[in-house]
């Protein structure tokens, strides 16, 4: 086809409907990930289970609508489109609802998504399969192929352009429920075109009450059901990377991302550490020769900042932090204690990948604060055994490297906690672990290791008399974190992470539905016990 030939086109009513329905049905596809992600997390699991359910709904759509295509005619198509806007319309109404309920079945946790999943966007998606069966069966080309290749390209355009406008567009600058409206409205609209220009009743009225559904749904429905046992919702939005929320709940201000806490700050004193794991990242501090001699450190991870500023406030040093998404930056300069970084000379923020970000960097850092990880979410290339050789390459000779790992000191749920010991054991002389909370439960364990081979060996002893020294100037007093040193795990059975093998989803398998400890600084203690479904509560700096 010529640029002139392409330029004169103008696609019949089955074709506008094919293309209509491949926007929609991609659109809805990376949409899902939005609305079921915050209730029962971002892994593996979810989003496989997204792409089952809507890929199995598309196909029995297919199936079905080719054997009624016998019968097929665009007022039908039309009805189509206007059924799938309405649940639309369900979609963003009650999923809220749904989510909830649907999070209270009793269902292995990584398989806990898949009835929200079928409830709220299987229908849509097989109501939007019948569509390219009954293009292809009142389309103009003449033979059986060129029609069906012709249907199929039309809607994978269609999907092209879905998935592309909703993933680089519409969710950077709209919230859901928004996005989905525009869908809805997309679908009546297009039912309207396909019956004009006769516009009979019924689908023309239709059209016009579902479109006011579609109107008073986008409005209501976050009304509705806006009561939050968190607290208050201050700040919600969508970002590129996660949905972002901060809650009040008296004086305590929680970042969630996804769902999960992820930053908390007393609003009474934002200098005290509302969460003991915290105070641990100061650790390095009690392994370097000198705290003067910590000139420059590295936080992949900001959420609220918390750790950074912290760093930058206390010590005669720059502290860079990498945090991949700019809303959480903007967030915490709003919500939290950092200041405009951009007028600050003692910290500097990069919007990248923190692995990204050191392949590039040219600085030699003393201390590196891997502060990353959430419970279920678990970027896995920040985890491997190459990432560790790229950090200790990064490091002074005699730097130190701290890992927030989230897991249980021991038993099943210890899986992962044991494959990153033995994998930053691997390329480092010395390692030592922290656990945060008496209880064997679920907790963020502290991994410190050493880039110095011939740096002595931090035994309780040694670390309790630095602390001695140098609490004062660290402004944290870490008696209790040396007490609460563990002893080197036994995982000689656990692997070593690496590039090439996809490993962290399996070892995160047995912390789904366990309780998760949080202690907090003043001796009281947070539990979120995560019931099959639930989303499990996530920490950063």
């Amino acid at each position: 086809m010529t640029l002139q030939e392409v330029a004169a086109y103008r696609p019949t009513k089955p074709e506008l409907a094919v293309f209509v329905s491949g926007v929609t049905s991609m659109g809805l596809e990376i949409l899902a990930v939005r609305v079921i992600a915050p209730q029962f997390g971002n892994h593996i699991y979810t989003v496989g289970g997204i792409l089952t359910v809507l890929l199995a709904a598309l196909s029995l759509g297919y199936w079905q609508g080719g054997k009624r295509a016998a019968t097929a005619s665009t007022r039908e198509m039309s009805w189509l489109m206007l059924g799938t806007a309405v649940y639309v319309a369900v979609v963003i109404f009650a999923s809220d609802l749904l989510l909830t309920y649907t999070s209270t079945l009793a269902l292995p946790p990584r398989y806990a998504s898949l009835p929200a999943v079928i409830i709220l966007f299987g229908p849509p998606t097989y109501l939007l399969g019948f569509i390219s069966p009954y293009a292809a069966e009142l389309s103009r080309k003449r033979g059986t192929g060129e029609a069906s290749g012709h249907v199929y390209a039309l809607g994978t355009i269609g999907s092209i352009v879905g998935s592309g406008a909703t993933t680089f567009i519409l969710i950077p600058s709209m919230g859901v429920d928004a996005i989905g409206l525009l869908f809805g409205l997309m679908l009546v609209a297009t039912a309207l075109v396909l019956v004009a220009p006769s516009l009979p009743r019924r689908p023309t009225v239709a059209s016009v009450f579902i479109a006011l559904i579609l109107v008073l749904a986008a409005a209501g429905g976050p009304a509705i059901f806006d009561v939050d046992h968190r607290g208050e919702i201050v700040h919600e939005t969508q970002t590129p990377h996660q949905q972002l929320e901060i809650v009040d709940d008296d004086n305590v201000r929680t970042m969630y991302l996804d769902g999960a806490r992820h930053s908390a700050l007393n609003k009474d004193d934002p200098d005290e550490h509302v969460f003991t794991y915290t105070k641990y990242f100061h650790l390095p501090m009690l392994m370097t020769d000198d705290i003067d001699d910590v000139e420059r450190v590295l936080f992949v991870g900001g959420g609220g900042y918390t750790g950074p500023t912290d760093f930058a406030e206390q010590y005669d040093a720059t502290v860079d932090v990498v945090e991949i998404d700019p809303a959480v930056t903007d967030a915490a300069e709003e919500y939290f204690t950092l200041e405009d970084h951009d007028e600050r000379d003692d910290l500097n923020v990069y919007a990248t990948d923190g692995r990204q970000f050191l392949q590039s960097t040219d600085e030699t850092y003393d201390v590196i604060v891997l502060d990353a990880y959430k419970k279920d979410q678990v970027p896995f290339h920040l985890t491997t055994v190459e990432f560790m050789e790229l950090a200790s390459d990064r490091l002074a000779d005699d730097g130190i490297l701290h890992a927030n790992v989230i897991a249980a000191p021991s038993g099943p749920a210890a899986e992962f906690y044991h494959a990153q010991y033995e994998t930053i054991d691997e390329v480092f002389p010395e390692a030592y672990s922290f656990r945060t909370s008496d209880a064997n439960a679920i907790q963020n364990i502290q991994v410190v290791a050493t880039n110095d081979d011939s740096a002595p060996a931090f035994d309780e002893e040694v670390l309790e008399s630095r602390n001695n020294e140098r609490a004062a100037a660290m402004g944290v007093d870490l008696s209790g974190a040396i007490d609460n040193k563990l002893d080197e795990p036994e995982s000689d059975d656990a692997p070593v992470l690496r590039d090439d093998r996809g490993e962290v989803d399996s070892l995160l398998d047995p912390m789904f539905g366990q309780r998760y400890v949080i202690e907090e600084s003043e001796g009281g203690t947070v539990e979120a016990e995560a019931e099959p479904g639930e989303p499990a509560a996530s920490l950063a700096g």
